[in-house]
Formats: C-alpha cells, sequence, structure tokens
C-alpha cells in the first residue's frame, strides 16, 4: 500500500469481534479467562488493549517496522527506549535535542550509571569521534528541535552498528509521512503523537516502532513492566486523527516552504533554519531521505529587535508550546521548550536567547504570512 492507503487500512483497523470499521473504545482493565494459565491474547489492559493494539499495529504499518508500541507520552516512550541500557552504558547524542530528552538524560540516567557525549550529528566524523567502547545507543533527532540541522541517518545507523551500538531516531518532526528512519537502517523509531500523529492538540502519546523481534520483545516487556500504556480513550483519538496524516502534513509542508521563503527575504530576519531552502548541508541531505521537508522552523530576529514584542503581537501564531496540530504556534525556546538546559550550553549549541521556533499550521498561507507581517510590522 501507499503511505495514504496504509493511515486508513494499514495495520488492524477493522474490530474482529464486530466488523465495525472503527475499532472501538474497549474501556476495560481486565478480561475474562476462559482457561487457568491459558495466557489469552489480552489478559490486563496494562499488557494489551484491543483499542490500544489497533494503534499500535497501524503505526507499525506506517513507519514500515513489524511492531509499534503505544505510551502516555512522548517522554514516556524515550524513557521506555533509554530502559534498554544499564549502568556503565554510553550514549551518543544530539548537542540540540528536545529539553525534555536532555533533562532525563543528563539529570536522571547519569544518576543511574550511564554516561552520554552529546556532539553535532550532523558532523559525521565528530559523530564518529564520540564514539567509546562503552557506547550502546546513537540517539538523533532529525531534523533537530530547535536549529532543524538534518542528520545523515543511514551514514549515523552504520556508524552506529559498526560499533555495536543500536541507532535510534525521534522522527516526531518530520513525521512518518515525511520520513522513514527504519528504512535508513536505524533500530527505534520514536515518536511524541501528541505532535502530528495526534495533530489537535488534544491528546498526549508517545511510540516506539521497531523491525526486530528481540527488540520488540524487549520494548513490550519494559512497557508491560513501567507501565506507561496509553489509554483506551487516547489510543481511538489518536488513530482516528492518523487517517487524515497524509492530508494534514502534505499542507504543513506546504505551508513552511512558503513562510520560510517570505521570512528568508524579510529585512527583520536575520536568519531562517528551515531544510528547505536551498544552498544549505541540510538541504541536500533532506532532499535524498525525506520526502517532504516538514511543518517546523526557527528563526533570529535582527540584532536588537525585542523577540517578547514580535511573538506578543501576533494573533493567528498562537505563543504555546508543543507543535504539529493544526494551528500555528510560535515559542521561545530559551524561555520555553529548552528552559531545562543550562544556558552556557544552550549559547554553545546555538540555541540563543533570540531564537523563535515556529510549527506552522494548516491555515490559509496569505493569513499565516498577513499574520508575521504585522508581528514584524510592530517591531
Amino acid at each position: 500500500m501507499k503511505f495514504e492507503t496504509k493511515v486508513i487500512h494499514g495495520g488492524t483497523q477493522e474490530d474482529p469481534y464486530t466488523g465495525a470499521i472503527t475499532t472501538p473504545i474497549y474501556q476495560t482493565s481486565t478480561y475474562h479467562q476462559q482457561t487457568l494459565g491459558g495466557h489469552a491474547k489480552y489478559e490486563y489492559t496494562r499488557g494489551e488493549n484491543p483499542t490500544r493494539f489497533a494503534l499500535e499495529s497501524v503505526m507499525a504499518a506506517i513507519e514500515n517496522g513489524t511492531d509499534g508500541f503505544a505510551f502516555s507520552s512522548g517522554m514516556a516512550a524515550i524513557h521506555a527506549t533509554m530502559s534498554l541500557l544499564k549502568a556503565g552504558d554510553h550514549i551518543v547524542m544530539a548537542n540540540d535535542v528536545y529539553g525534555g530528552t536532555f533533562r532525563l538524560v543528563n539529570q536522571i540516567l547519569t544518576d543511574l550509571g550511564i554516561t552520554f557525549t552529546a556532539v553535532d550529528t550532523a558532523d559525521i566524523v565528530a559523530l564518529q569521534e564520540a564514539i567509546k567502547p562503552t557506547t550502546k545507543m546513537v540517539y538523533l533527532e532529525s531534523p533537530l528541535n530547535p536549529l532543524m540541522h538534518v542528520t545523515d541517518i543511514a551514514e549515523a545507523a552504520r556508524i552506529a552498528h559498526d560499533s555495536g551500538a543500536i541507532a535510534v531516531v525521534d522522527n516526531t518532526f518530520a513525521s512518518p509521512y515525511n520520513q522513514n528512519p527504519l528504512d535508513l537502517g536505524a533500530d527505534v523509531v520514536i515518536h511524541s503523537g501528541t505532535k502530528y500523529l495526534g495533530g489537535h492538540a488534544d491528546v498526549l502519546s508517545g511510540f516506539v516502532i521497531v523491525k526486530d523481534a528481540e527488540l520488540a520483545e524487549r520494548i513490550k516487556f519494559i512497557q508491560m513492566s513501567i507501565g506507561a500504556v496509553l489509554s483506551p480513550q487516547d489510543s481511538y483519538l489518536v488513530q482516528r486523527s492518523i487517517k487524515t496524516l497524509a492530508l494534514r502534513v502534505q499542507r504543513h509542508n506546504e505551508n513552511a516552504l512558503a513562510l520560510a521563503e517570505f521570512l528568508n527575504n524579510h529585512p527583520k530576519v536575520a536568519k531562517v533554519y528551515f531544510p528547505g531552502l536551498p544552498g544549505t548541508p541540510d538541504y541536500e541531505i533532506a532532499r535524498r531521505q525525506m520526502r517532504g521537508f516538514g511543518g517546523m522552523m526557527s528563526i533570529e530576529l535582527q540584532p536588537g529587535l525585542d523577540v517578547k514584542q514580535f511573538v506578543e503581537n501576533l494573533d493567528v501564531f498562537l505563543l504555546a508550546e508543543s507543535l504539529g496540530g493544526v494551528e500555528s504556534l510560535i515559542e521561545v525556546p530559551a524561555i520555553m521548550t529548552h528552559a531545562s538546559i543550562p544556558r552556557d550550553i544552550r549559547l554553545a549549541n546555538g540555541i540563543k536567547d533570540e531564537l523563535v521556533r515556529i510549527s506552522v499550521g494548516i491555515e490559509d498561507i496569505d493569513d499565516l504570512i498577513a499574520d508575521m507581517t504585522k508581528g514584524l510590522d510592530a517591531l
């Protein structure tokens, strides 16, 4: 099936018990066991639930994996993946990952004896040099949050495998419509389903997708043991949203490219970070491994311009964290999403206090450009 068909018919969509074309919400915590010790498929909802299973199977289908696992948030999915590691293991990860990911690694996993090295993973030489004998995981985001740098996933996965490590890719910014890391050699794909997959800013969720039977067994055990599973109600909502994922992301892609081109030529904008603008290394890699450039970008205003005044003078772009919804959002990473990263580390990684991150929605592009013009004219 093509992607547009898989989001509707992939995985388990039809209810096997009634034939309903939409899997119902099985709002139950436990199940009647027909025989003692029989180990039926459904025994306890923390382990399995039909509504969640339908969602997990369609996620596996659209990421070209074999097994998908749904969690209560993106961070729960990341935590489950990091739980593959043990004391003494080493992670090589991107130096400007999402702030919550950095907080988990830097403030929680290090207390458990896990070490890490943060590097510019777009620099393949730096990535190679960061590998240690104890490296067990190479953790990537591509495009990166918030500077939108693009990592060559195939090459990074090769480096990981040559060292005996697994390659993990947070694919949230791209979405499965634009990029499939498992096809590029990654071992694990993570999503914050709160973003493009849910798409409507009304549900938290997270996903892990794999294509290796041993990894699937380990993630399943971790999911059941830690217990941060997605509820039946939320599983239903995300599965419903995925059916329109292709249509929505197509519009995100179109709007973001048009807005990036507009901002790139605006005199009050010093720099635009967007992989769809030609003439950058990010563009060349993105064109090779992505089907679209996504709906995310960041900008830097010209020196001396007031970021606070800019973001508070917008009407269509809402000042809020998160991304990937139908509505356009704007935020300041240094104060909002990346505030948990120490300022010296943020600045060293290029995340300036004046940086503004934009999630371009699916509104009319003329309205989006008009709103940006209004905000910039106020400066």
